[in-house]
């Protein structure tokens, strides 16, 4: 049926979870199948009315599910949708390791005819797709991408994985020409040493490639703030013709973006053959809610 809306699951109730919960309640096209989560007990009040279940398996007519947990846990919980024959779509953030997760998740995709959408945040994700604009505007040149100063909810994420680490918070401070300082922030729990943690903290592949100070501080709290942003930079040719440049900003909530790009991730893995796919891959049309020749008429 036409106006038969896509059900969604969302897995995982962080502050992802909780954006993608708000988006896919805005959409006119979705409905919430229900929320997968660790624990079923003390449901926030947010979730009332929503199933809460603590396996997706627990849940009926699923179309798709949107993976909001922390990236390292992204492809396990994508394996399990899609040998359920959910598609899926997540936003694993290790630049490095994609093309070993795309591999790993196409065979799985492939084999429970699904699709899933990996790394659709805003970065790797919705900027993945202006970086490859600029590439066709200018086919040679460089690219500059300068992230922050803003909280890395990644980054974040992997220092508060780490042993003796109470609370944590990463921020990301561009330096210019894809260059950036990491600055995190820790409470401690008793008994760690601050060289102990931060030598763990810097051997980890999130910090291991940029200049990096950990910070014991008495309130993480006191610091947060989930605003972060990009300059995404391009100097080249078009044609034969040099000095070409193109420049996109933007300043943005981090959990709200990331959620909103999710969700429109989600209702464009349903337009997909079975297997695996970046951003790059993804029509942008496919992306928007909509009748397709009133989206043309609007936007070319």
């Amino acid at each position: 049926m036409a106006n038969k809306k896509i059900r969604a699951a969302v897995i995982s109730y962080g502050n992802i979870g909780k954006a993608v919960v708000q988006a896919l309640n805005a959409a006119p096209d979705f409905e919430i199948a229900g929320v997968v989560r660790r624990s079923v007990a003390n449901i926030p009040a947010e979730l009332q009315g929503i199933e809460v279940v603590d396996s997706i398996k627990k849940l009926s007519n699923v179309d798709v599910a949107v993976i909001c947990a922390p990236t390292r846990q992204c492809p396990e919980y994508a394996k399990q949708c899609l040998d359920l024959g959910i598609s899926t779509v997540d936003s694993f953030d290790i630049h490095t390791r994609i093309p070993e997760v795309y591999a790993e998740l196409d065979a799985y995709a492939k084999k429970s005819n699904a699709a899933s959408i990996i790394s659709a945040g805003w970065d790797p994700g919705s900027d993945s797709m202006v970086r490859a604009l600029l590439l066709a505007m200018a086919p040679k040149g460089i690219t500059y991408t300068n992230f922050g100063p803003g909280r890395s909810m990644g980054h974040t994420v992997c220092v508060k994985s780490k042993k003796g680490v109470k609370d944590a918070l990463s921020i990301t401070i561009p330096l210019g020409t894809s260059i950036h300082r990491r600055m995190v922030y820790v409470e401690l729990e008793d008994g760690y040493k601050l060289e102990d943690v931060a030598k763990d903290i810097k051997s980890d592949d999130y910090f291991a490639h940029d200049e990096t100070h950990v910070i014991q501080v008495d309130s993480v709290d006191a610091l947060n703030d989930v605003g972060h942003g990009v300059n995404l930079v391009r100097k080249g040719v078009s044609g034969e013709t040099q000095n070409q440049n193109f420049e996109f900003n933007m300043s943005i909530n981090n959990p709200a973006l990331t959620g909103q790009i999710l969700v429109a991730s989600a209702r464009a893995v349903l337009k997909k053959q079975p297997g695996c796919y970046t951003m790059i891959e993804i029509a942008p049309i496919d992306l928007l809610p909509g009748d397709k020749m009133d989206l043309i008429k609007s936007l070319v």
